[in-house]
């Protein structure tokens, strides 16, 4: 079966939308400053953006915090007019281990990167965005994680489909694979640039725990 070119989808979309009269609203799932540096380099001048931090899976919490405040931090530098707006959802690592129920599923605590265990927590926060998005009634909905060679963008993707059906017409989940066109290079750069903190695992435990037994980082 052959890949969807996720990229190429995205493409296609902003297009369409840099021909509408006004910026459309757009809730931006980030993980952490520079993951979303780029993405907010490439969008913003296609959307206005609300950045929506939600991450509970990040351990320990004092990481959290320094992932969140990296995040505050260089946004008014980078967006020196302030068109960017930045909410904090709630800290609550129970709502991770919840979602990613490896108490049962106990394998999935020692899988590596853009398995299962990913899968769910992918899904779990992408599903808090989502529900705060169409609750504040934004035209379109994404998230960052797709900028990292350590995520499977297809799974991204679907989940981000699934979510965008509950809710049609609505609320616009936006096809993303922002690793491609230089995207994660890009980044790096942009966190270079920056002096931006950037963190040597994924944020959870089980990613902490496994760090050096996994090294495949294909691009998806």
């Amino acid at each position: 079966m052959e890949k969807i070119n996720y990229q190429k989808k995205l493409d296609k979309i902003l297009e369409t939308v840099s021909q509408s009269d006004s910026k459309p609203s757009l809730l931006l799932h980030a993980c952490c400053g520079p993951c979303s540096s780029y993405v907010l380099e490439y969008l913003m001048k296609y959307f206005d953006i609300t950045i929506y931090y939600y991450n509970p899976n990040i351990h320990p919490k004092a990481e959290y915090i320094r992932r969140l405040n990296e995040l505050k931090t260089f946004l008014p530098k980078f967006d020196k007019d302030k068109l960017t707006c930045l909410y904090e959802e709630n800290y609550d690592p129970e709502e991770f281990f919840k979602a990613v129920n490896t108490e049962i599923d106990t394998e999935l605590k020692t899988e590596g990167e853009k398995g299962e265990r990913c899968r769910r927590c992918y899904k779990f926060r992408m599903e808090k965005a989502y529900d705060y998005a169409v609750k504040n009634n934004f035209d379109w909905f994404t998230t960052t994680l797709s900028i990292s060679p350590f995520k499977d963008a297809e799974k991204i993707n679907i989940i981000g489909k699934e979510l965008e059906s509950r809710n049609s017409p609505g609320t616009k989940f936006l096809t993303s694979d922002f690793k491609k066109k230089g995207g994660f290079k890009r980044s790096l750069e942009l966190s270079e640039e920056y002096g931006l903190y950037r963190q040597d695992y994924c944020g959870c435990i089980f990613s902490k725990q496994n760090m050096g037994k996994f090294t495949n980082l294909a691009d998806n």
